[in-house]
């Protein structure tokens, strides 16, 4: 039985977000790499993973950038002892970025354009 082309868009947007997470491999950036491979060779097969690989990337993109900022100032704030807090921050918007993730993915297999919070919107 061949699945229909509703059925294949939906399973690459979920793609595009549960991608994500292979960064939980210990693939360095992988949080940004699975939805940009997913977004390149399917954007134009399927509308809904264009918008949604978008989506997927600005919100991974974004974390990324937070989660940097937190860590360096925890790293260079430690000495003065208020870096301490930053370091539950980091772990905080690791759990979040999982946490949403998963919710987007769980939207995308039933096909609900999913728009993150929190997202820098960076690729147009």
């Amino acid at each position: 039985m061949e699945a229909t082309y509703e059925s294949r868009q939906r399973t690459w947007t979920m793609l595009c977000h549960l991608s994500a997470l292979i960064v939980l491999l210990g693939i360095p950036f992988g949080n940004i790499l699975g939805p940009i491979i997913v977004w390149l060779f399917k954007k134009n097969e399927f509308p809904l993973v264009d918008g949604q690989g978008r989506e997927s990337m600005n919100f991974q993109i974004s974390m990324s950038i937070y989660a940097l900022v937190a860590l360096a100032l925890a790293i260079s704030l430690t000495p003065v002892l208020i870096g301490i807090v930053f370091y539950p921050v980091a772990g905080i918007i690791v759990a979040a970025d999982i946490i949403i993730t998963l919710i987007a993915t769980i939207r995308a297999s039933d096909n609900i354009p999913y728009r993150y919070p929190l997202s820098l919107r960076i690729i147009k």
